[in-house]
């Protein structure tokens, strides 16, 4: 017993100091997890960062690292995600064949977002030094710069390549960079690109804005679209689902994004008015969470719409697939938009889509064929496209179809899966060349 204390003390002091220990010393402690290990050791291990991981949900960039990470694991891949616990939520856990470690930022309660980041930043890190003794990754996977001070520590503590996927850009959010802390997250975005050994982007446009904007090497990047889940999508109206704001013989339009700017909700609302007044069996709802909301709850009363419009705020992935399911028709007004998974979960659903002419939608969507166009911010131009659909069902059904065609051939989380596995075997052979040289 006490040579077991003396080794255990030397191996935990060793640990709190940075050094690593034997791995004889875990074969004294813990039999069973060695084996376990060693069992595992075959697939290679990849350590994802973020800040939000599903089912902690702020924007897209959850859902997108959850399905990529689930769909890692199922083409041979272990993967473990690194990201913020902000609720009651286990530290450690594994969903789906995905290991997934939470930790609390060290400075929880601080309201500065930036400085909040930066204790997450702190948190993930130290994380990591624990992991580094019980796995041997591989690769290292950041989404977006609120991870990227991370992510370049370990990249130089565990001595291997940093693969970073750019969802969208502080410039490209704010149409360009014009206060301090702008300024600052400008900064990072820049250096995390910078120290990666590869970027990932989801669309033409991303790819054109980070060479635009950080005079990336096209070469070091890849385009790699986002997939889009396929759910179920029942048809029954589900006003006894906690969704009041149904209208059992009203047609829906509907919409979900967070609240802000740069998604243009202000277009849907503008546009209401006309729209009403020409269609008298239609209705709105728009869902999501963000700072703007209360503004827009506020402005559909003064355009007295409050029967005709509904702001249910933050909606289950269950009642999303169903208000997907039963609209009339999507729409995505976006001012700014890398990608628009909205856009194409609303097309596998096989529901007639209106987006902005921007971006990653005018990627997606086709104009006519799989779906339909407008000018962003300018609600004539919404206006115009809904009363399409409105007035032609058959038409709008086309697209429809169209649409959901496309979206099932072209955008799967399993080719999403497949692209990005390209890009870690190439970035891991030419780490292994350089090492050798």
């Amino acid at each position: 017993m006490d040579e077991l204390i003396d080794e255990w003390l030397d191996a935990t002091g060793r640990i709190s100091t940075g050094l690593t220990i034997d791995k004889s010393s875990y074969k004294r402690f813990y039999p069973l997890k060695e084996v376990h290990l060693e069992r595992k050791e075959q697939k290679r291990k990849v350590l994802l960062l973020s800040w939000e991981y599903p089912p902690n949900l702020v924007g897209g960039l959850a859902r997108h690292v959850g399905a990529l990470a689930e769909s890692l694991v199922k083409i041979g891949f272990e993967v473990h995600v690194l990201t913020a616990n902000t609720g009651e939520l286990p530290e450690t856990e594994a969903v789906n064949g995905v290991f997934i470690h939470r930790v609390e930022p060290l400075n929880s309660r601080d309201p500065d977002f930036l400085r909040w980041i930066g204790g997450l930043n702190l948190a993930m890190e130290r994380k990591a030094r624990e992991l580094r003794f019980i796995h041997s990754f591989s690769l290292i996977h950041a989404h977006d710069w609120l991870v990227g001070a991370c992510a370049m520590s370990l990249k130089t503590l565990l001595n291997i390549p940093l693969v970073t996927t750019i969802h969208a850009t502080e410039s490209g959010r704010n149409g360009g960079i014009f206060t301090e802390m702008q300024s600052f997250i400008h900064k990072k975005e820049k250096q995390l690109i910078e120290h990666s050994e590869h970027i990932i982007v989801c669309s033409v446009y991303m790819k054109n804005e980070v060479i635009d904007l950080f005079q990336h090497s096209e070469n070091k990047m890849t385009i790699i679209p986002n997939g889009v889940e396929h759910v179920s999508h029942h048809q029954t109206k589900c006003s006894a689902m906690g969704m009041p704001y149904v209208q059992e013989n009203g047609r829906l339009i509907f919409s979900i994004g967070r609240m802000v700017q740069e998604k243009g909700f202000e277009t849907i609302i503008e546009a209401a008015n006309e729209l009403c007044a020409m269609f008298k069996d239609i209705y709105f709802v728009i869902a999501g969470r963000g700072p703007l909301l209360e503004e827009y709850r506020s402005k559909v009363k003064e355009y007295k719409l409050e029967n005709r419009f509904y702001f249910p705020g933050f909606i289950s992935d269950q009642q999303r697939a169903e208000l997907f399911s039963m609209c009339e028709m999507a729409v995505f007004p976006s001012n700014y938009e890398p990608f628009g998974i909205v856009a194409l979960e609303a097309m596998a659903a096989g529901k007639p889509v209106i987006a902005s002419n921007t971006g990653g939608l005018k990627g997606i969507v086709q104009h006519g064929s799989t779906g339909l166009l407008m000018n962003p911010g300018d609600p004539d131009s919404l206006i115009a496209q809904a009363s399409f659909l409105l007035s032609d069902k058959e038409e709008a059904i086309t697209l429809g179809i169209n649409g959901k065609r496309v979206a099932d051939s072209l955008f799967s989380w399993n080719r999403t899966a497949e692209l990005t596995k390209r890009v870690y075997e190439e970035i891991l052979i030419e780490s292994k060349m350089i090492i050798q040289k």
